[in-house]
């Protein structure tokens, strides 16, 4: 049984190091902001969790478990925060094509100044 966890947590490893190269990769071949928004936030945490998953497999430990679910946790709670922040910042700055955008709920709020209270 301990041979069959060691090999799962190794594969479990493996793909999550694939998914976090394919991140870096995506991070640096994609043109546009939402697109590297996407390669860096999607695989990325899926490499993490997979990763984390496959430490708690390989240590089989309460203790490690119980320090890796927050890093786990906390992970999905800002990547999709700070992908926001950025995106939001893109667009404000310009730098987003408006023309791809299938909604632009944004729109109103560049039209009216941040002070004037719209």
């Amino acid at each position: 049984m301990n041979e069959i966890l060691d090999v799962a947590a190794l594969v479990l490893i493996l793909m999550g190091a694939l998914l976090c190269l394919t991140a870096a990769i995506g991070v640096l071949r994609f043109r546009d902001v939402p697109s590297r928004l996407h390669a860096a936030t999607k695989p990325q945490v899926l490499g993490l969790m997979l990763i984390c998953l496959a430490i708690a497999l390989s240590l089989r430990s309460w203790p490690v478990v119980a320090f890796l679910v927050p890093i786990v946790l906390i992970q999905l709670a800002t990547a999709p925060l700070s992908a926001h922040m950025v995106g939001r910042q893109a667009y404000r700055n310009g730098t987003i094509d408006e023309g791809g955008l299938h909604v632009d709920e944004l729109a109103e709020s560049k039209r009216t100044p941040p002070a004037a209270g719209g």
